[in-house]
């Protein structure tokens, strides 16, 4: 049984991988979060905190790297202190332990500035569209650094949308939405994906039929196989008369993109 560490478990995806992973009884699963919960059997772990970060990946195989700091607006103060050096804190945690993989939740947003229509590959050249996805960006390549000189397995998943109601309840959704049971789905492949995968990008989504990004390789690539397609949602609320939200701008970022 592997010993899977989940960072950000008080979080929405980190606690629903938690629930997922540990219903599979299939894994060993080590939840943690800034706040610890014994209710929730979530783990207390300040990323800042190497010593403590140190004690709790020991003997892990797998780290799902889910933990976000919530103040994206200020890089100096907040997300060089605390999300990478918090990344930085567990690659080498991992390099030390000899972890196997590090499964990272990147965001679509390091590369959110294309416009829509332009076809954009894992393999495209980043264009962040805010600090956040510069921060995510800046991850995915320490991750490769560790692939590289080091020999972890890092695998970085640009998350599309991924919401508490678990709909795309607008245009931009469509394009990028991934359900739970979905990204339940792809998080389990990643952590199976055979040891030739040493580094690898992908774009988290469901098999939505106007998708932004091509994901259909990823069945024979690592087995991903999504059952779920926002256009079914879309067409169910057509039919009820309940109105799309149409956030869509001219970047695939939406919103995020916009100048200020």
């Amino acid at each position: 049984m592997k010993k899977v560490l989940i960072t950000g478990a008080n979080g929405l995806i980190g606690s629903h991988l938690a629930e997922g992973l540990r219903q599979s009884g299939e894994y060993e699963v080590i939840a943690t979060g800034l706040r610890g919960d014994p209710e929730k059997n979530i783990q207390q772990m300040d990323m800042t905190d190497y010593e403590q970060v140190l004690q709790l990946t020991k003997g892990v195989d797998t780290i799902l790297h889910f933990a976000v700091n919530k103040n994206q607006t200020d890089f100096l103060g907040a997300i060089v202190p605390i999300d990478l050096k918090g990344a930085y804190h567990l690659y080498e945690a991992a390099r030390i332990h000899q972890v196997r993989r590090v499964v990272f939740a990147s965001s679509n947003h390091a590369t959110g500035y294309y416009e829509i229509g332009d076809k954009v590959t894992p393999e495209s050249p980043y264009r962040p569209d805010s600090l956040y996805g510069l921060m995510k960006g800046y991850i995915e390549i320490m991750g490769r650094l560790y692939s590289d000189k080091y020999g972890i397995s890092s695998i970085n998943i640009r998350i599309g949308n991924y919401n508490a109601k678990d709909v795309p309840d607008s245009e931009r959704k469509s394009h990028l939405w991934i359900s739970h049971a979905d990204m339940l789905q792809l998080v389990r492949k990643c952590i199976e994906a055979d040891g030739s995968h040493r580094f690898l990008t992908l774009y988290g989504t469901s098999g939505n039929r106007h998708n932004y990004y091509d994901i259909e390789y990823l069945e024979e690539l690592i087995g991903y196989k999504p059952e779920h397609d926002a256009e079914a949602y879309i067409k169910l609320a057509e039919q009820a008369h309940i109105p799309i939200r149409q956030d869509e701008t001219e970047r695939q970022g939406g919103q995020m993109a916009d100048r200020v």
